[in-house]
């Protein structure tokens, strides 16, 4: 079954699911939407598909993406959804957490996938966590970039933080019981650079630094646990796993013994493995998973449950500064 699709949005990351979207299969690319003519028409041209003005104007499609600027997140899928199709809406999913439970209410009337794009699931080092079991008792991420101007429409908690928001999330798998914050601007009205504490119900706690006025990119993260430490590196993407085991567990086709510690239960080693890391685009993954969703009517992989309570968290965070 072939899933039409529209664009709405040809900014930078419109762009690139518009150029994913041509080479997917099951899908057809039928236009994009964008009220700048200039830029609109001429991604359309690039791509071989039609330009409209707005979603009013757009005949109807199976599905969009909404890549827009996160303040219009809201209006245009409400619309999308009234007029029938699957949304995927790029992260944060609305501009405020009140939005998104209002959209939550939308998309249970109108029974469509909603997908959330909260691409770092789909990183392939974080996907290589597969088989590890994950129990994080403290995590630290570090999400640096340099200035850009196209995402000053928020902060840099909304526009970079909220990616790891939504990883510890999904990780710790417990609610959020406090928040600590610092912040400041510099080169917009809203928070440049950003240090937050988060801890959970379980007793985890996250630290997340997030700066968009940095020299040099880094998008890291360290999860610290019973036995074990990961540290995923997700720009590269690359992933290394220091385990505790029992001597007698040591498996020399992929952990190297790095040393040994005496516990109460006698001597135990440990042992650096590197998890296997398989090459892949997440964002064309992302849209798979969408398809997938539409096609077998089943729940979103990053739902807008999941995405509403990523702009809750990262709103707890804005209050602290």
């Amino acid at each position: 079954m072939m899933i039409d699709i529209a664009v709405v949005g040809t900014g930078h990351l419109g762009t690139i699911h518009a150029k994913l979207w041509k080479g997917q299969e099951g899908a057809n690319l039928v236009a994009v939407v964008d009220p700048d003519e200039a830029r609109g028409s001429a991604i359309a041209t690039d791509f071989g598909v039609e330009w409209y003005p707005s979603v009013d104007a757009l005949p109807h499609v199976d599905a969009v993406t909404i890549a827009a600027p996160t303040s219009q997140h809201y209006d245009l899928a409400v619309k999308c959804l009234d007029r029938g199709s699957h949304c995927f809406i790029e992260k944060p999913v609305t501009a405020t957490h009140a939005e998104a439970l209002k959209l939550m209410q939308h998309s249970a009337l109108a029974q469509k996938v909603v997908q959330v794009g909260h691409v770092e699931r789909f990183n392939p080092a974080v996907r290589a966590l597969e088989h590890v079991d994950m129990a994080p008792l403290f995590i630290e991420a570090h999400r640096l970039s340099s200035f850009k101007p196209r995402a000053i429409d928020v902060s840099v908690i909304h526009d970079l933080m909220i990616h790891d928001i939504d990883l510890i999330l999904w990780l710790t798998k417990s609610t959020v019981v406090d928040v600590a914050a610092t912040g400041v601007a510099v080169l917009t009205d809203t928070p440049d650079i950003c240090n937050a504490r988060i801890t959970f119900a379980n007793g985890c706690v996250a630290n997340l630094t997030a700066s968009r006025i940095s020299a040099k990119p880094l998008r890291k993260m360290r999860i610290f646990q019973r036995d074990n430490y990961v540290s995923l590196d997700l720009a590269a993407p690359s992933a290394e796993l220091y385990r505790l085991i029992e001597t007698s567990a040591l498996d020399t086709t992929h952990q190297i013994p790095i040393g040994t510690v005496s516990t109460q239960h006698g001597d135990r080693m440990i042992v650096f493995d590197t998890p296997s890391v398989i090459a892949s685009n997440a964002i064309a993954d992302e849209q798979r998973s969408f398809l997938t969703s539409i096609q077998t009517n089943t729940s979103a992989a990053v739902t807008l449950q999941e995405g509403a309570e990523a702009v809750r968290v990262a709103e707890l965070i804005e209050q602290c500064l």
